[in-house]
């Protein structure tokens, strides 16, 4: 899929999103489901900086594509995060329970897509310069880590830019769990289980039917 075409699939599929979102929020008269049109704008960050890597000429050495990657490596989890955001549905006043089902399905299926594409980017980008192997453990590990990332921003609500505002509590969370992993069964259990998911939906992604569709099949 050339580039422009990805802009353009992507720019219908938040549209809808908000659309969905922005009639919701006129027809309850409540800011209740706000929140999603901003987890909208983080799982579309990655994709960005993805494409960025992927154009740019200049990325093809080391030294300059390497902190596109770190940037992108610290927001791609925010994508498929929306996917937790199926924790707030509930019946609620105003609102049939079918609709507010399928505006966070939409949000995060979109989400999700974005996120497929941006790894599958970043992923060719690894293994041209190094091989189809670590190309595969890059993106596996990334699974993993965006495992972590859900835990993470999902259960003790941390997000990707406390990394530079509040990085000494955060590195403090993240060191009682990988020094103590055995007092943090939930921690490990969610990264497993989410990072597990997660590979096992880009591996289904990457099947013959969809790859097709995927922004690297138009080199």
């Amino acid at each position: 899929m050339p580039v422009i075409n990805l802009l353009a699939v992507t720019a219908a599929a938040c549209t809808w999103c908000l659309a969905i979102l922005g009639f919701r929020i006129s027809t309850a008269g409540n800011l209740q489901f706000v929140f999603l049109g901003w987890n909208l704008f983080l799982a579309v960050i990655p994709l960005g900086l993805a494409l960025l890597l992927h154009s740019s000429s200049r990325a093809g050495r080391w030294s300059l594509g390497l902190p596109l990657v770190s940037g992108w490596l610290l927001f791609f989890p925010n994508a498929p995060y929306v996917l937790t955001d199926l924790i707030h549905l509930r019946a609620r006043a105003g609102v049939p329970l079918w609709y507010d089902l399928l505006m966070i399905l939409s949000f995060a299926l979109v989400s999700l897509w974005m996120g497929f594409q941006s790894l599958h980017l970043v992923q060719v980008w690894i293994a041209r310069r190094t091989s189809t192997g670590m190309g595969w453990c890059f993106a596996g590990t990334c699974m993993m880590l965006c495992g972590f990332g859900i835990y993470l921003g999902r259960f003790l609500r941390w997000n990707s830019w406390d990394i530079v505002s509040h990085p000494l509590p955060l590195l403090a969370d993240i060191w009682s769990r990988l020094s103590e992993p055995a007092s943090h069964p939930q921690t490990w259990g969610v990264t497993l289980g989410f990072g597990g998911l997660l590979m096992l939906g880009y591996l289904f992604w990457l099947s013959p039917a969809a790859r097709t569709t995927s922004p690297l099949h138009a080199d």
